[in-house]
């Protein structure tokens, strides 16, 4: 008998454990709270080939091709990447799969890192694919292992769904040995892959079987089971809020817990509705339990009760079906709110203060340069999705007749993920715009990952390196410029000139973020409380090692790493490396 053993793994961890032990091959994902670290997990296992894409729709593709050739694969998303890749997924419903694939997408109800609070399973109803939802980390590994058998048997990718709690909660794993996959030999079949209107056509029937077929397995399967206790009360539930019910409930409640989200059974509920007096569907976010069980005739309650807006909670539950307000500790009132900042010498910020100085409309994008937007530099006009921001500034500029004050920044990540085409659009239908790309060398919001700009990989070897000013030149811009958001003087003039000019062009704003770990600071900044005359200019910055005491500035040595931004500001030179005697 194969040894195993236990472990502590948070969710992420327990997906990348299952995906590995069920045979995966290839993984390709973009980076995106709270998926991020399972593809990070996943590039420990060196028998295991993973990267990071520019974007999810690439991801997605890539799993496909792997597939194709008879491998397992599996791509990983956050909730919005899902939209980013939902052409492929669509078709890939109908062509199905050679090797099992998965597709994981963590969903971010409460919008912790996100802009939305998009509910994916309605991706799976749509694009008529299974979806699994575990509710803790041993069934995250569980149902990770099992699906590419589920995706090989129907013929299928497996929509496989986190969200924020289930993707960074910890609990025990007993994990086993990787299985000996070797993969399927590659067969060409045209009337299969290449959906043109006369295959795609075929293939359409197909899919209705196969759903029939999964909607039967969810009657009886692995991923769903019943927990009988008191029936006075039966609960629907699936993912995260099953663990909150056992919490306030334990055994005293009658449970359905649903871990294949999408197909939902019929006859399995029904027949748990006759057991039980009262029957309340719990799920976060849209009702898709609960009007499933409308569609199939059986009353429930869920929405009427519970909220389609944020998290639930233990409290949430006990306070709205036991009719109980628990004691919690509440923070003191008079705390100050500490909102997310720009860390000490962000190179973001000499950039952000030029542009509210020269009070430009700025057209903003996704990643930790969106804290721009907070007081007291209140940089961003608008911030919409990956991308938007340079696809954006040409149609704001198209019709707002306002080239010469307006621009739009964007990370270089997200600049390679959905921004170079925008700036193809730029360049080819001619509108006077600039382009600002935020090059802090990595990917910064979800935690400095690779990126093509960066000249590694996920396992951080050396890899292929885009130049960006070669590219910004290749499509068309003649007129790139590098600066160093540290020079204020030099933003300002980069600014102004090309916003002056009569043709598109880019700034590439670059230096690398501080917290980078080769990055070298400088000594910490001191004020000379002789020179200062508590103008506050310094405190425009919003830089968190800048405070006043005694009404006088004061940088604090643990935080500020010698940018020396705010020096260029002070206009009675009370800033400096150590205070004149």
């Amino acid at each position: 008998m194969k040894e195993t053993n236990k472990k502590l793994m948070i969710g992420n961890e327990a997906v990348a454990r299952g995906l590995y032990e069920g045979g995966v091959n290839v993984v390709s994902s973009y980076p995106g709270t709270p998926s991020t670290e399972i593809t990070e997990f996943i590039s420990k296992y060196d028998d295991v080939y993973s990267e990071w894409a520019p974007n999810e729709k690439v991801g997605m593709e890539v799993a496909f091709g792997a597939s194709l050739a008879g491998k397992r694969s599996c791509c990983c998303m956050k909730h919005v990447g899902l939209n980013v890749a939902a052409d492929p997924l669509f078709t890939l419903s109908y062509t199905g799969v050679t090797g099992g694939m998965v597709i994981c997408v963590a969903d971010d109800p409460a919008m912790h890192s996100s802009q939305n609070e998009q509910d994916s399973r309605h991706y799976a109803i749509a694009s008529k694919v299974p979806m699994l939802e575990p509710a803790d980390s041993s069934e995250a590994y569980a149902f990770a292992k099992s699906a590419f058998k589920l995706s090989e048997e129907y013929d299928t990718p497996v929509l496989f769904r986190m969200c924020t709690r289930m993707a960074h909660s910890q609990s025990i794993v007993e994990i086993g040995e990787r299985e000996d996959f070797k993969g399927y030999d590659y067969e060409k079949k045209p009337w299969k892959y290449i959906m043109t209107p006369g295959n795609a056509v075929k293939r359409h029937p197909y899919v209705e079987e196969r759903t029939e077929k999964l909607a039967k397995l969810a009657e009886d399967c692995e991923y769903n089971r019943v927990e009988m206790g008191d029936t006075k009360l039966g609960i629907i539930t699936a993912g995260t809020c099953y663990q909150y019910i056992k919490e306030v409930f334990g055994d005293n409640v009658s449970i359905l817990k649903i871990g294949m989200i999408n197909p939902l059974p019929t006859k399995l509920i029904k027949d748990f509705a006759e057991k039980v007096d009262r029957l309340v569907v719990v799920e976060e976010l849209d009702p898709i339990i609960e009007t499933h069980c409308n569609n199939i005739g059986v009353k429930v309650e869920g929405k009427s009760l519970f909220s389609n807006i944020g998290e639930f909670s233990q409290q949430t539950i006990r306070e709205v079906l036991l009719c109980e307000k628990s004691d919690s500790v509440k923070a003191d009132s008079e705390i100050p709110v500490r909102p997310p900042v720009m860390c000490s010498g962000c190179p973001h910020r000499g950039m952000y203060y030029t542009l509210a100085k020269n009070k430009i409309t700025v057209l903003g994008d996704i990643g930790c340069y969106t804290l721009g937007s907070a007081p007291p530099l209140n940089a961003l006009d608008s911030t919409l999705c990956m991308g938007a921001s340079v696809s954006g500034l040409h149609g704001f500029n198209k019709a707002a007749d306002n080239e010469k004050n307006t621009v739009c920044v964007i990370g270089d990540s997200t600049f390679m993920h959905s921004g170079v085409t925008g700036l193809i659009n730029i360049a080819y239908n001619m509108s006077n715009s600039t382009v600002i790309v935020l090059d802090n060398s990595i990917t910064g919001m979800t935690g400095h990952q690779q990126n093509p700009t960066t000249g590694y990989n996920i396992k951080g070897d050396p890899a292929g390196k885009i130049n960006l000013e070669a590219l910004c030149h290749s499509i068309g811009i003649n007129r790139v410029r590098v600066v160093d958001p540290y020079n204020l003087d030099e933003c300002d003039k980069a600014i102004k000139e090309e916003l002056a000019a009569d043709e598109p062009s880019v700034i590439i704003s670059r230096r690398p973020c501080v917290l980078l770990k080769y990055v070298k600071h400088e000594k910490p900044l001191v004020v000379d409380e002789n020179k200062c005359k508590s103008c506050k200019r310094c405190l425009k910055l919003g830089c968190p090692s800048i405070s006043f005491k005694n009404n006088k500035a004061y940088i604090d040595p643990t935080q500020c790493v010698g940018c020396n931004v705010c020096s260029q500001l002070c206009p009675f030179g009370a800033i400096g490396k150590e205070v004149q005697e």
